[in-house]
């Protein structure tokens, strides 16, 4: 339940900063969904992976559900990859607005053509 709350959350929050910067909102919250949840599978085969390792047995006695430890580190540390993820794409969308001339810009230079005419 609270991986649902969290990946709402991200798809509003990337979908947020689709809007500041003019891009299409879906496809930065899918981003936000897939960084979620690829960081959440990647963690949870390490997981399996180190148990596996360390106590065969553990394997066969996981639970998928409810609040553990490595769930809770799982959360928090796939949060970070979404804001991290995040920051990276709001520091190239404001580089790419600085390096593009204004779209006020350029109406004012074709509204002095068309007056020259």
């Amino acid at each position: 339940m609270l991986s649902i709350l969290i990946l709402i959350g991200a798809y509003r929050y990337y979908a947020r900063l689709a809007e500041k910067f003019g891009k299409v909102k879906w496809h930065l919250g899918l981003l936000a969904i897939g960084v979620y949840l690829g960081t959440q599978i990647i963690l949870g085969m390490s997981y399996g992976v180190y148990l596996a390792s360390t106590d065969p047995e553990a394997v066969n006695n996981v639970s998928y559900t409810g609040f553990s430890a490595a769930n809770l580190v799982g959360w928090l540390l796939s949060l970070l990859a979404v804001w991290g993820v995040y920051l990276l794409l709001e520091r190239k969308y404001k580089q790419e607005n600085l390096q593009k001339p204004s779209i006020e810009i350029q109406q004012i230079s074709k509204g002095s053509e068309e007056s020259q005419n």
